[in-house]
């Protein structure tokens, strides 16, 4: 990654995510407080938050790496969580994966910490 953790933040900054922290190591472990503090993960702030990313590739300022995000309501409420893997991104920028694909990769992963936690699926 050329970019660095500065240049991370304030690109995801200036896309509406407010950055809680953010690590670049061989994962991208990234926090962020939404703008929308319902019961289930914003996937309009999901897709802002990876167009950074997307963007970042496509201009070989970053390298893709897996992305762990996990979404805060409040600094101890945790919403959600949610991963992208580097081949969904290396897919989407070679035009093996379309958008729409790529987006319900990442959907796939999002875990709603209230919802699911009221159907038994976490501990």
């Amino acid at each position: 990654m050329t970019a660095d953790m500065t240049d991370l933040e304030a690109e995801l900054r200036s896309n509406g995510i407010s950055v809680e922290s953010v690590d670049v190591d061989e994962t991208v472990q990234l926090v962020y407080l939404t703008s929308f503090p319902g019961p289930t993960v914003h996937h309009m702030e999901m897709g802002r938050a990876l167009n950074v990313f997307i963007d970042l590739a496509e201009d070989d300022e970053w390298d893709p790496a897996p992305v762990e995000a996990t979404v805060l309501r409040s600094d101890d409420d945790v919403q959600g969580t949610w991963r992208a893997e580097p081949e969904w991104f290396a897919g989407l920028l070679e035009y093996r994966l379309s958008e729409e694909d790529f987006s319900e990769r990442v959907i796939g992963t999002v875990t709603n910490y209230d919802v699911d936690e009221q159907a038994g699926e976490v501990a």
